[in-house]
């Protein structure tokens, strides 16, 4: 199911085959939004490696219970031609401009985490 011009719904769904709920699913259509807007702006193209995650998934993986991923308003992705530094600048700067929804930035060594938690969360997981 195609949930955007470049984005569909299998991209976002728990890698354990598990059903969405209907409200993760609202979540998952403005996350889709979202990183729509994130390709337009950059011209290049968002690859999500993890998004909605049922708490068994998400517990299996050693991930913190409160993640935003249970509720189908997070995604750790990468952005083709930038590097995950980049992607956590810009999309700081576009939450601070408003341009797109306060939320959690995560900045990681191979990927960038955004969600969309309706305030400004930080946090640096890279290795310095």
């Amino acid at each position: 199911m195609r949930l955007t011009a470049n984005f569909n719904l299998s991209e976002f769904q728990c890698k354990c085959g598990c059903e969405m709920t209907r409200s993760v699913m609202e979540n998952v259509f403005r996350l889709a939004d979202t990183l729509q807007f994130l390709r337009f702006r950059t011209q290049s193209r968002v690859n999500i490696n993890s998004s909605y995650r049922c708490e068994e998934h998400n517990k299996s993986i050693g991930s913190k219970s409160t993640s935003q991923h249970v509720l189908g308003k997070a995604a750790d992705i990468t952005v083709e031609g930038m590097t995950p530094e980049e992607v956590a600048t810009l999309i700081e700067r576009l939450m601070a401009e408003e341009v797109l929804s306060s939320g959690g930035v995560g900045r990681y060594n191979t990927f960038t985490h955004i969600d969309m938690r309706g305030r400004n969360a930080r946090w640096d997981n890279t290795a310095k």
